[in-house]
């Protein structure tokens, strides 16, 4: 989605269910028409409240959209998980574009048996391998999503991007950089809340002083988080400014605070506090 919008709005990682809530964003051509992308979480297998949030955001949205686009890398063949959402699109009457990613990194033998494999299982509208981080055929998954929106009403003003306030992908931003750092374990219990955003004038500009949070499970994973003399959270929130500052073109003052919170996954209270509530 970053790639086809040409701006990072969602993030990213190799850890399954990086995706929580649902984001939107948009793409505009003022010859062809305009997108509006609505990224969810992964279906998957729920093992706690806030895995039962992300799995429902994902099957409700099915029902509310013109195309679905599942996202797919050829790097293992159905299983269970897949199976499971092959079931769930089979429910609804909605054109399915099927997108291998990453292809740039196996031999074209492999894609093509990959592409083979899926014809067999669902009869998808297309199936289009891509390379997002090479570019490569993301303008036709841009004229095949085309082909099946209905005429009507252009929603958004060409320079709407997302509707996801600068607070919000700002925790997400911190979220990331903490997946990208941390171990297995640790990173699917975390949240993080930003408490505090403030825009300060100064004479070489703007300055956002930004106070946040990042919560866990365990104490444990609290020390993990903190790393030794504070070296790994240092890095989380070196690594996130810097990315907070392109996103903001301003300087950024960050604080980083670590909590814990037990089983917060399972407590409607604190999943709904982090922002994971449904749309209304």
């Amino acid at each position: 989605m970053n790639r086809l919008i040409g701006q990072k709005i969602a993030i990213t990682s190799n850890k399954p269910q990086t995706t929580r809530n649902r984001i939107q964003t948009v793409y505009t051509d003022m010859e062809k028409g305009q997108i509006v992308f609505l990224d969810t979480p992964g279906i998957h297998k729920a093992k706690n409240k806030l895995g039962e949030y992300m799995v429902n955001v994902a099957e409700k949205t099915l029902n509310e959209v013109d195309v679905v686009l599942w996202l797919v890398e050829p790097t293992n063949f159905i299983g269970a998980g897949e199976q499971h959402i092959i079931e769930q699109l089979k429910k609804v009457n909605t054109p399915v574009i099927l997108i291998i990613n990453k292809v740039d990194t196996v031999e074209k033998e492999k894609v093509l048996e990959y592409i083979d494999t899926y014809r067999k299982v669902f009869d998808f509208a297309e199936i289009i391998p891509t390379s997002a981080l090479r570019g490569q055929n993301t303008d036709d998954v841009i004229n095949s999503i085309f082909k099946y929106l209905p005429y009507g009403p252009q929603f958004y003003d060409e320079d709407t991007i997302t509707d996801q306030p600068e607070r919000a992908i700002c925790a997400e931003i911190i979220r990331e950089k903490a997946l990208h750092a941390l171990n297995d374990e640790v990173p699917h219990g975390i949240a993080v809340g930003i408490d505090r955003m403030k825009t300060r004038k100064t004479k070489s500009g703007s300055i956002i002083d930004m106070d946040a949070t990042i919560v866990c499970e365990r104490d444990s994973h609290k020390g993990i988080i903190i790393g030794k003399q504070g070296s790994m959270l240092k890095k989380i929130g070196t690594n996130a400014r810097y990315e907070m500052e392109r996103l903001l073109d301003c300087k950024v003052n960050l604080k980083l605070w670590v909590k814990v919170k037990k089983d917060w996954r399972d407590s409607d209270f604190l999943i709904k506090n982090f922002g994971y509530k449904e749309e209304e």
